[in-house]
């Protein structure tokens, strides 16, 4: 997968995304990044990428010229994502959707947003990473690119890994436990140390759906509806 951002904060990427498995896949040329800075498309010594909004209003919005030059010399082919609070959900199952792009051009919103126009020119998708505001895209583009990159071949390890996580099957993962089999008076349930794995399989599965249940409401509504 090749990763092109766009970001008046050059200097942040690649973050955690350049350590842990994500870095070690950026290493390994399983996923590449190239980083594009809107300022070096501004056109005053300034680097100045934004205006007061047209109509009044408080902050300012990043210009559709300085970010359309940005896109028009460097925009090759591909989707390309708006990183907005505006957007729709990023799931995990969007996720997997967008591991299955061969390229991605992402926008890192700042200020109060982007001109519509340029988002209309280059038919950017709006996503959001959730229902709170941060201070810019960059952070939200990386959270979203490290639950994707991760799903790309070969970068975990063992592919059950995913299967078995949180979302993947509309359910919040089981709980886990591993050595000492006693702490501090806590034991590792009985079941997972039988040996019987379809017990343990059985376990797991109620244990993953009581506490959907409890603590996701509306993820356990989906996954009734479904079954």
């Amino acid at each position: 997968m090749r990763v092109k951002v766009f970001t008046i904060l050059p200097e942040i990427f690649p973050g955690f995304l350049g350590v842990s498995l994500t870095g070690k896949a950026l290493a390994e040329g399983k996923w590449s990044l190239d980083v594009v800075n809107i300022r070096d498309y501004a056109f005053d010594k300034y680097g100045s990428v934004d205006d007061t909004p047209s109509g009044g209003g408080a902050g300012m919005v990043m210009r559709a010229d300085v970010l359309g030059e940005a896109l028009a010399q460097n925009y090759k082919s591909g989707k390309i994502i708006n990183m907005s609070p505006r957007g729709k959900p990023f799931t995990q199952h969007t996720a997997h959707q967008l591991a299955q792009e061969k390229e991605l051009n992402i926008i890192c919103s700042r200020f109060e947003g982007i001109d519509e126009r340029v988002l209309e020119e280059y038919g950017a998708e709006d996503i959001s990473i959730g229902d709170y505001i941060l201070t810019g895209g960059e952070q939200a583009a990386m959270i979203m690119l490290d639950a994707i990159i991760r799903l790309l071949p070969d970068v975990l390890g063992n592919a059950e890994s995913v299967q078995d996580e949180s979302f993947e099957g509309g359910l919040l993962e089981y709980p886990q436990y591993t050595r000492p089999q006693e702490w501090r008076g806590r034991q590792i349930p009985e079941v997972l140390i039988s040996g019987h794995h379809q017990k343990i399989k059985d376990w797991r599965k109620t244990q993953s759906e009581i506490i959907t249940e409890q603590r996701r409401p509306d993820l356990w509504k989906k996954y009734l509806a479904l079954k």
